[in-house]
């Protein structure tokens, strides 16, 4: 039987088809964990809203080991998901660290609700390590302005897990192993963001719970190290929330390291230029020299 090239060539078009069909069929997409509720849980006095918690894993496609759960920032009354949230997580993603965008609860002055949901997101990453080619002691967080806050609270405000009960993720660790804070909230006092401090406290917040959210008061040894990045020009949330988290984290001998930005504003320069450009890029290198993740992953994309 005769077969002509042309067939051939047909028959070639169509199995190249079918394969990248195939490929793009099977890539890695981002798990999104079933959304669940906490209605019941009564916290600060006051019903949950509507909206539950979402956390979205997008795996590298070479992993390292190395995981970040990502809080975007939006002043807790909104969330930016999309620059410091999605996006951060396809940046990890080409350096071969697991992103997990985190849609924490906007507390509506219920204050301990968006760390509950932190804390529930380091667990789960802890838990589910395996499943995820995550190494359980490189499962760092990030956050960025009010997210920053969320996260500095996580780094702060821990415990090792309930090992009695019954739910698996319960029983181990909300412990951060990193922190990197980008443009954070750190204090709810006068040097802080009265948004923020609003919209999580309350209007009228006591002093001894606008103490305890005041992350620079709550540093001890065994607070996880930090990089931190901030604008010296920030006039949204001033420079000092960052300093004065390095300087709590070095009086306890905490690793901290701490990168003044000489322009950039608030949100640097819209998430681009040379000012977004550094903190990335030396992010990355501390990872790597707290042996967190490989240097030649630091230092390019996979």
């Amino acid at each position: 039987m005769k077969i002509s090239l042309r067939f051939l060539s047909l028959v070639g078009v169509v199995a190249l088809t079918q394969a990248v069909t195939f490929a793009e069929d099977n890539a890695a997409k981002p798990e999104i964990i079933p959304r669940r509720s906490d209605r019941g849980t009564p916290v600060a006095g006051g019903n949950f809203q509507e909206r539950d918690v979402a956390i979205t894993v997008h795996q590298a496609a070479k992993p390292n080991g190395a995981a970040m759960v990502i809080c975007p920032g939006g002043g807790y009354g909104g969330l930016v998901t999309g620059a410091e949230g999605d996006r951060i997580a396809q940046w990890l993603n080409g350096h071969g660290i697991t992103g997990i965008v985190l849609e924490y609860r906007l507390p509506k002055g219920r204050a301990f609700v968006p760390l509950h949901d932190a804390q529930r997101a380091i667990r789960t990453a802890r838990a589910r390590a395996a499943d995820w080619g995550i190494d359980p002691k490189k499962i760092g967080i990030i956050g960025f302005s009010a997210g920053g806050h969320l996260a500095s609270t996580a780094g702060t405000h821990f415990d090792a897990g309930d090992p009695q009960s019954a739910d698996p993720v319960a029983k181990v660790s909300c412990r951060p192993d990193f922190m990197i804070l980008v443009y954070p909230v750190i204090s709810m006092g006068a040097q802080g963001h009265s948004g923020s401090r609003n919209n999580l406290l309350g209007k009228d917040a006591k002093q001894d719970l606008i103490d305890l959210f005041s992350n620079e008061k709550q540093v001890n040894a065994q607070t996880p190290p930090a990089f931190l990045a901030h604008a010296l020009d920030d006039k949204v949330v001033p420079a000092a929330n960052s300093s004065m988290f390095h300087e709590a984290l070095r009086a306890n001998h905490v690793e901290s390291k701490y990168l003044e930005l000489p322009s950039g504003g608030h949100g640097l320069n819209g998430y681009k230029g040379p000012m977004w450009d550094a903190w990335q890029t030396q992010s990355l290198e501390w990872l790597a020299k707290q042996n967190i993740i490989p240097a030649a992953d630091a230092a390019g994309q996979k």
